[in-house]
């Protein structure tokens, strides 16, 4: 009896007295702990920094490609009354008659206009006879593409002999590193151009590698007009060096 008594006094006093909330199983406040975060001025710091790296990496990009960008704005993109060019570039460009046949001096097939691609030229137009206009001019051609050094190579001098007449002996020892080919007047006319005024054998004319007529220099051009002319040889050699390859293949030439 004695133990009934104390469990009734155990419940009692349990009723009157509830458990602590913690006892209950009621939820509870959680700690947390804090952690410190990094500093204004060291975020700040690292920020600075990758922008800092990235305007460098910007900066070494845009010395890179500077030049490269450089020429082709200035002869591709600028009007032509804004450049410093001395010849007079040709827009639209043309492209040549690649189906036009040419002969030789003696006058055998030569084959054709087209196989005259794949290198630069810079080309005259003269009756065979060669006046001394015509004698001039492939005196500068040649001392032009000479003045090129080791980028001669990619660039060729060409006379287009417009008529049947025989070329005087005189001057063929200074032909051999000539391309020299009659070609048809007519086809020549759809190809190249003279100035308003002008006749087609007055001029020097440059052409690309694509076959693409696009750059004449003045009529009469003296050695004073040559040396201007090389600083335009130069800067479309350093243009067009990441494409340009140099030699025409040898199946090729005329």
């Amino acid at each position: 009896m004695s133990g009934s008594k104390s469990s009734d006094a155990s419940f009692a006093h349990a009723a009157s007295h509830p458990p602590a909330p913690e006892a209950a199983g009621e939820a509870h406040p959680l700690g947390l702990t804090v952690h410190s975060l990094p500093g204004t001025a060291a975020a700040l710091d690292e920020a600075e920094q990758s922008r800092s790296g990235r305007w460098k990496m910007i900066g070494v990009m845009l010395v890179c490609a500077a030049p490269v960008v450089a020429s082709y704005f200035t002869y591709y993109v600028l009007r032509p009354d804004g450049r410093r060019n001395y010849g007079e570039l040709i827009e639209p460009q043309r492209a040549v008659p690649e189906q036009s046949p040419v002969a030789t001096l003696d006058g055998r097939p030569g084959g054709v206009l087209g196989q005259l691609k794949g290198q630069w030229l810079i080309v005259s137009v003269a009756p065979g006879a060669c006046a001394e206009a015509c004698r001039n001019h492939l005196y500068l051609q040649r001392q032009l593409r000479e003045s090129l050094g080791k980028e001669k190579d990619r660039m060729d001098w060409v006379w287009l002999v417009s008529d049947a007449a025989p070329v005087p002996a005189d001057i063929a020892p200074g032909l051999q590193t000539a391309t020299v080919l009659r070609a048809d007047p007519a086809a020549l006319a759809q190809w190249l151009a003279p100035a308003p005024g002008q006749a087609l054998a007055d001029h020097l004319y440059v052409v690309d590698p694509m076959g693409h007529w696009m750059m004449r220099f003045p009529a009469g051009m003296d050695r004073a007009g040559a040396a201007k002319a090389k600083r335009d040889l130069d800067r479309l050699l350093r243009a067009s060096s990441s494409w340009d390859q140099a030699g025409r293949a040898e199946a090729a030439r005329p």
